[in-house]
């Protein structure tokens, strides 16, 4: 079946939907990345003394940080259900869904009702708004970046892509601004109201992407594809793009730098050697300042000279520059601290994070793009979510116990760049022509693809 290609009586002239979309994306990414960051905080400092007062405190936070990881259970699932409503329905009614139904998780969670009002209804409540912020990030940044793309003028696709990881960068960014004054209140103050306004600021990033998002018209070559065309999508995908798929999981354990540093390389300074935790905060803010520069940078360099090279220059010097990260903290020397950790997270994993929405993407055909970024993504993503606790257990002791820990880096840098050089590359391909491009054995054959 294919989709009208008439716009929507709302929607923006076509010249104007590239911008749109990028827009879009930024604040989807912007909202997910937020909640990350306020959520992680408020588990750490608060959500032991108010969801789970009755537990002794290393188990209250135990518990607090296990709900944290139960978001990450829904996104293989939000993949799937999400993947499979944008290659069938569309791409703008998933990214309505998702900005909505993460706004009102987000929301809910500020509203809860305390351990000492509720009982145990309290932690229940709080696991399934989890739940829900989990599935919906499951499809978010597929959806925004399968939008972007196939809005994006022709030679421009990874720029405008590449905002959905500025996106990200400015969430931590402002997650980071708004919750330092509510941390330093009282104790009292803090655990009865402050912890919450974070949580309830969302619904001005929520009102603002639905606004953009609901604007947008579809994209015109979903409109014109026959989205029931050999069955659902992720059957399709699994039978005809699994090498795909499988790619996008290893390029995407690339994310594992930065799961590291903002894990364990951030227990190790402030553990192991001592250093200024409000330093090594300082250290990701600034870091993530530059990337808001550098991803967009990066992403115009990849659709002049291609997304492989970027991609892969950027894994390969992530893994050097993790090392000397690691180096700089055992050395103690905060002025190496800030200058490695700002080359690492806001250079150089810039150059992988700011290309992957245009290389992944267009890995895929149409009708199965949304799922096949969606599903590769968040299992890499998880994957690189347990790589903290694998180096962990690594780790040696003493100042130069981060040497087993820089070589788990660059190992998972090498995969993900072996993975990125088995691709052919697009950069230079039409949008209208990534159909055929993908489906011809001949091309496949002759680029040694898998």
């Amino acid at each position: 079946m294919t989709h009208p290609s008439a716009p929507t009586p709302d929607a923006a002239p076509p010249q104007a939907q590239p911008r749109r979309a990028a827009l879009a994306a930024w604040i989807g990414s912007a909202l997910e990345y937020y909640d990350f960051f306020i959520y992680g905080t408020a588990a750490a400092l608060v959500f032991d003394d108010v969801f789970f007062p009755s537990s002794s405190p290393a188990a209250g936070t135990l518990l607090a940080l296990a709900t944290f990881g139960v978001g990450y259970v829904a996104r293989p699932l939000g993949a799937i259900v999400l993947g499979h409503i944008g290659d069938r329905v569309g791409r703008k009614r998933v990214l309505v869904a998702t900005i909505l139904l993460m706004g009102v998780s987000t929301f809910a969670i500020g509203c809860l009702p305390s351990y000492a009002t509720a009982g145990v209804v309290a932690p229940i409540l709080l696991v399934v708004a989890r739940l829900a912020q989990g599935f919906s990030a499951g499809g978010e940044q597929a959806g925004a970046s399968s939008m972007t793309l196939e809005h994006a003028p022709d030679g421009r696709r990874a720029f405008f892509t590449s905002f959905t990881l500025g996106g990200t960068q400015a969430g931590l960014v402002l997650a980071s601004a708004v919750f330092l004054p509510f941390a330093a209140l009282p104790q009292e103050q803090l655990l009865s109201w402050g912890w919450r306004v974070p949580f309830w600021l969302s619904v001005v990033v929520v009102v603002a992407g639905l606004v953009i998002r609901r604007t947008l018209g579809e994209t015109p070559v979903f409109a014109e594809t026959d989205t029931e065309q050999d069955g659902a999508p992720l059957v399709v995908l699994l039978r005809k793009h699994w090498a795909a798929v499988l790619r996008v999981v290893l390029a995407a354990l690339v994310s594992s730098v930065s799961t590291l540093v903002s894990v364990w390389a951030l227990s190790f300074a402030t553990g192991d050697r001592d250093l200024s935790r409000t330093a090594m905060l300082w250290v990701g803010i600034l870091a993530n300042v530059v990337a808001l520069a550098a991803i967009p940078l990066w992403a115009r360099l990849a659709d002049r000279i291609g997304r492989r090279p970027v991609f892969i220059g950027g894994a390969l010097g992530s893994a050097v520059a993790f090392a000397l990260y690691l180096w700089a903290i055992s050395s103690g020397a905060y002025l190496l601290v800030f200058l490695t950790g700002i080359l690492l997270s806001g250079v150089v994993y810039s150059a992988a994070n700011g290309v992957w929405p245009a290389l992944y993407g267009e890995m895929f055909p149409t009708r199965v793009r949304l799922t096949g970024v969606a599903l590769g993504t968040q299992i890499g993503f998880a994957i690189g979510g347990f790589v903290p606790t694998i180096a962990a257990a690594m780790a040696g002791d003493g100042p130069n116990g981060w040497v087993p820990v820089a070589v788990l880096g660059a190992v998972l840098c090498v995969l993900a760049a072996a993975a990125a050089a088995t691709t052919r590359e697009t950069a230079h391909v039409p949008t209208a022509e990534l159909e055929t491009f993908h489906d011809a054995p001949a091309a496949a054959a002759s680029a040694g693809s898998w």
